[in-house]
């Protein structure tokens, strides 16, 4: 996403005058940040470097130190995408015309920390980039530009993710051309569609055949990737399956959480959902071992 709000901002012409990355805000050893930069740059890191743009490295954005940095550039605009602290007001009534925020949710929906996982775990079609003002609460400012995006059946939270970074951009472009040319009105956000999500605790991971249906398996595999696995158990291991690697089947008469099918060539295994639907999951992995095809081949016995 920063990447992408950097490369939007220059598109339009803007003085990007620095560009302060979360990551500094975890992470104390400078040093170490550093070294890392170098040898495995970020696709952030590759456009600040290639642009000669000036990082900022700081503990927090609501640091005395950063806003008396922020007062000294006089910036007429900032901008904040995937901040994982909540910034003050102190901070973001700085800039002159305003601090905004981009949330890749269609605000007032999905107001949150990961809408990415949260719309595809919930069934939805589109989602969207909304750019709002920044207030004292999460997500609920009022909003200058937004998008629409489609979400596909085969989409994951990858692939999501980087078609709405890549939108951000066209979106961050638009706002600056539009400040630049006329009066933006800010919309507030209506409250009666409003919806918050945190963060997924991570049981999600472990897909349960007995209650869940082969949708729900779908979705909560799509979601999950590429920020968690998702593991099918079987007595006393773990396969973690490939996100792009399973296949929704059909009816069968056998019970849920049955195991109707095995191919150790194809690492494959297929097993019935809540629903009654079976799906087949190729290309497993058995967790910290290099013998699945031996496993699924000696192991597995099917019901």
């Amino acid at each position: 996403m920063l990447a992408n709000l950097i490369l939007g901002a220059r598109a339009a012409g803007a003085d990007i005058v620095g560009v302060f990355r979360y990551d500094y805000t975890k992470e104390h050893d400078g040093l170490k940040m550093l070294i890392k930069d170098f040898f495995k740059p970020a696709p952030e890191v590759t456009v600040i470097n290639e642009l000669k743009l000036r990082q900022i490295r700081m503990s927090s954005a609501n640091s005395e130190m950063f806003q008396k940095l922020l007062i000294s550039l006089n910036p007429d605009l900032m901008i904040v995408g995937t901040w994982g602290e909540k910034i003050c007001s102190k901070t973001y009534n700085i800039p002159k015309i305003a601090t905004v925020n981009v949330h890749p949710s269609l605000l007032p929906k999905y107001r949150g920390p990961n809408p990415y996982m949260q719309t595809i775990l919930h069934g939805e079609t589109y989602s969207g980039v909304t750019i709002h003002l920044m207030n004292d609460d999460f997500d609920s400012g009022a909003i200058l530009k937004q998008e629409k995006i489609r979400i596909f059946d085969t989409d994951t939270s990858k692939e999501l993710k980087e078609r709405t970074a890549r939108a951000a951009r066209d979106l961050v472009t638009e706002l600056i051309t539009d400040l630049n040319k006329k009066i933006l009105m800010p919309i507030n956000q209506d409250e009666r569609y409003a919806s918050y999500f945190p963060n997924i605790t991570g049981d999600e991971k472990m897909l349960d055949f007995s209650i869940q249906t082969s949708l729900e398996i779908s979705r909560t595999i799509r979601a999950l990737h590429p920020f968690l696995p998702c593991y099918i158990t079987y007595e006393d291991k773990f396969f973690i399956v490939d996100p792009y690697s399973f296949k929704i089947l059909g009816k069968t008469t056998k019970k849920p959480n049955s195991i109707i099918e095995k191919d150790s060539e194809a690492l494959s295994l297929t097993i019935v959902c809540a629903d009654g639907v079976s799906v087949r999951f190729s290309n497993l992995k058995l967790y910290k071992s290099k013998k699945t095809k031996q496993y699924i081949k000696k192991k597995v016995k099917l019901s």
